[in-house]
């Protein structure tokens, strides 16, 4: 692609990251007080975690941020939610996001 979107309007947050939190790139929820976990299947996320580091947890909650995808999806404002893969999908109870740019692997949205 041509055109970049990194950068664009980010906000990264910390929070205790609680035991499901592993790695970098899953779609977390806020699960207790200033705290996140991974997202279960179809549920919608507050943002992506982009670090993990002595049981805290960076989470972009605000803008250009890329998914792993489980299949290309349309451009536009789409629901999305989280998979039990840890990536996002068109989902009817998901948060509504600005999909920007997509693959078959991965999907870039404006949160």
């Amino acid at each position: 692609m041509n055109v970049n979107f990194n950068g664009a309007g980010e906000n990264v947050l910390t929070f205790i990251a609680d035991s499901s939190v592993t790695e970098a790139g899953i779609p977390v929820k806020v699960s207790a007080d200033g705290t996140v976990a991974k997202c279960g299947a179809n549920e919608p996320f507050c943002g992506i975690c982009v670090g993990v580091r002595n049981g805290y947890a960076a989470v972009q909650i605000a803008g250009y941020a890329v998914f792993g995808a489980t299949s290309k999806i349309a451009v536009g404002y789409k629901k999305l939610a989280a998979t039990a893969a840890g990536k996002a999908a068109v989902n009817e109870n998901g948060r509504e996001l600005l999909v920007v740019n997509s693959t078959a692997t991965e999907v870039g949205v404006i949160l």
